[in-house]
């Protein structure tokens, strides 16, 4: 990200939010907090070099006291570095926040999704995990889990949308072919005893594997959404690792959140 292109970036926020330069507010508190917003949500990246504060004083009519003073706040907190003859450069690394919501809500969504469309099971077995997955869910070397692969297919059209495999505390016999034409896994977990209390989840990208891509009707190296989930039971222990790989072309993942004043 070059000077002109964050002077740019600071134009457009100044117009969005109607920042006024007068006012009782001093006007280097006005350009550090701009300057801060930028910088903690990550529009201004870590390493970033700012513009100086010759260029940030002709962009806002600021005395170069003013920015000069921004800039010192900005160091202060550890969010630029400042040296002389190098200018000043973006230390503060962004770190995106999970988005915390209902486990309710999340879990009555892959239910809904699991009894409106059809599961192809590939693999079912108990397997030792490899080592990280062993780790993960405490197990101890040799010890079992089981490990399912699946297919899931749209209700209507049967197209396949979805591959998915994941390790889970139980033994095969919850998750049988049988049972998971009638029932989705979450539901099977809680006739055996396990009762979900947090699910943690990750959304990425990858490039289809030959394997994946065969299942799901792609072509080799096609773009997949992929949806890691790690779920946990009432005592917090980890039970189930699963990674989701999707056909963005079928399958898209949305989320509303409400604003309450």
């Amino acid at each position: 990200m070059d000077k002109s292109s964050i002077i740019e970036i600071l134009k457009q926020f100044e117009a969005q939010q109607g920042l006024e330069w007068d006012g009782p507010t001093p006007l280097y508190h006005k350009l550090y907090s701009l300057l801060k917003e930028q910088i903690v949500d990550g529009t201004i990246s870590y390493g970033a070099q700012l513009p100086t504060e010759h260029e940030l004083g002709e962009a806002f009519g600021l005395s170069r006291i003013t920015v000069k003073r921004a800039m010192d706040e900005l160091a202060s907190e550890k969010l630029v570095e400042r040296r002389r003859g190098r200018g000043t450069t973006v230390t503060y690394k962004y770190k995106p926040k999970p988005v915390k919501a209902p486990l309710t809500g999340m879990l009555e969504s892959i239910e809904t999704m699991g009894r409106h469309t059809i599961a192809k099971v590939i693999h079912i077995a108990d397997r030792v995990p490899p080592a990280d997955v062993r780790d993960d869910l405490g197990l101890t070397e040799g010890e079992t889990a089981c490990r399912l692969v699946r297919v899931r297919l749209t209700e209507d059209e049967k197209l396949p949308f979805a591959y998915y495999v994941s390790w889970t505390l139980t033994n095969s016999d919850t998750f049988s072919e049988k049972a998971l034409q009638k029932h989705t896994r979450i539901e099977l977990l809680k006739k055996q005893g396990t009762v979900l209390s947090r699910i943690d989840q990750f959304i990425s990208a990858e490039a289809a594997p030959a394997d994946i891509a065969k299942e799901l009707n792609l072509k080799e190296f096609s773009p997949l959404l992929v949806v890691s989930r790690r779920s946990y039971d009432a005592n917090g222990k980890l039970v189930d690792i699963m990674q989701g790989s999707y056909n963005p072309a079928i399958f898209q993942y949305q989320m509303s959140m409400e604003i309450n004043d």
